[in-house]
């Protein structure tokens, strides 16, 4: 077993046009200020940090990550969450998606999602060049429209659609698997790639890639009703991010899983800041732990009541109590004995 590593921050929904949220160094200075050792750059924010740049220029690679460095600071992934929605986008939600895309590739699905492959491709040489060995990422979805069955879907339709999003994720997965990192999708609502069963469609199309693996966030689970501990057993393996974020499913008489198209104060499902909801943190990182989890806990800030910069002061607080430093011995070291196959075998009553 290892310790884990943290804690971490995703910098998403903390990037601002005022200091210190308006550039990466000022953001990384306030991140330590708070006790993070780690940050999650989303890579869509170009103003902070230029993809294409780190994937074609080791030097530019070098100068960013000396920069955090030096600060005190590690990057524990890049993420391309809005670019790898738009791998698989259906026709639906065009006018929804483009605002992920650069404003010339509006209007143009067929070109905003070419923008999109070759965006995942950079990141996997950016990663390579960060000395990274993990990404986050989204599938994206041709199927959610159908994610309930009426009307009736007809027969083959997700077979289609899983075939579909293979085909355009494969070559995507050779590349990462090229630079040496792995693709993390984090499982969630709005993807095809949204819980335990909808990823192993993905996996049985993709030949079973040792890219195609996962960012685990309990949060979206509660929301589902779903097994987020036993999750941890199903796929340990395939587990090579972890986003450490809060969330709380109260339903009513009224209202449920769908949450009648109320905002998310007043759904029965809403995110919360770390300590704040339902989700039992201390079992996570005991199942992730003794699967010895390799990564880093980084903390994802959507609260729906707390103001960010307390769930980010407090959030850094609360995972590095949970990490959980792990042990050199075990508890009755100081009872055992020597022991060899001569006496093992008398205690058996074999000679």
């Amino acid at each position: 077993m290892q310790t884990i590593k943290g804690p971490g921050i995703f910098l998403a929904q903390f990037l601002g046009d005022t200091p210190p949220f308006d550039t990466l160094e000022s953001i990384c200075r306030w991140a330590k200020d708070l006790g993070f050792k780690g940050i999650q750059i989303p890579t869509w924010a170009t103003n902070y940090f230029d993809l294409q740049k780190a994937a074609e220029s080791q030097t530019y690679a070098d100068d960013v990550k000396g920069m955090i460095n030096e600060i005190g600071l590690e990057i524990t992934e890049l993420s391309t969450h809005l670019q790898g929605q738009l791998v698989a986008v259906h026709p639906a939600y065009d006018q929804l998606f483009d605002g992920f895309a650069p404003a010339q590739y509006h209007n143009n699905p067929k070109a905003r999602t070419e923008w999109a492959v070759q965006q995942l491709k950079y990141a996997a040489q950016a990663s390579r060049n960060l000395g990274l060995d993990a990404h986050a990422t989204f599938s994206g979805a041709l199927l959610w429209h159908t994610v309930y069955p009426w009307p009736q879907r007809p027969q083959g339709l997700v077979d289609t659609g899983f075939t579909e999003l293979a085909r355009r994720w494969r070559p995507i997965l050779d590349v990462f698997d090229e630079h040496g990192v792995d693709v993390c999708y984090e499982i969630h609502p709005g993807e095809d790639l949204h819980d335990g069963v909808s990823y192993e469609r993905f996996l049985e199309k993709v030949d079973n890639h040792p890219r195609a693996c996962l960012l685990y966030d309990p949060s979206h689970f509660v929301l589902q009703c779903l097994d987020y501990l036993a999750y941890i057993d199903h796929y340990h393996e395939r587990i090579k991010m972890f986003h450490v974020k809060d969330a709380e499913f109260n339903p009513t008489g009224k209202q449920g899983v769908y949450g009648g198209y109320s905002g998310w104060v007043e759904r029965a499902g809403r995110f919360r800041s770390l300590g704040d909801g339902q989700v039992d943190f201390k079992a996570i990182f005991s199942k992730l732990t003794a699967y010895d989890f390799k990564g880093w806990a980084v903390m994802e800030w959507e609260c729906a009541l707390k103001h960010p910069e307390d769930g980010a002061r407090e959030g850094a607080v609360f995972i590095n109590d949970h990490i959980i430093r792990v042990t050199e011995k075990t508890f009755d070291d100081f009872a055992g004995g020597k022991a060899d196959e001569e006496s093992n075998k008398r205690l058996l009553g074999l000679g």
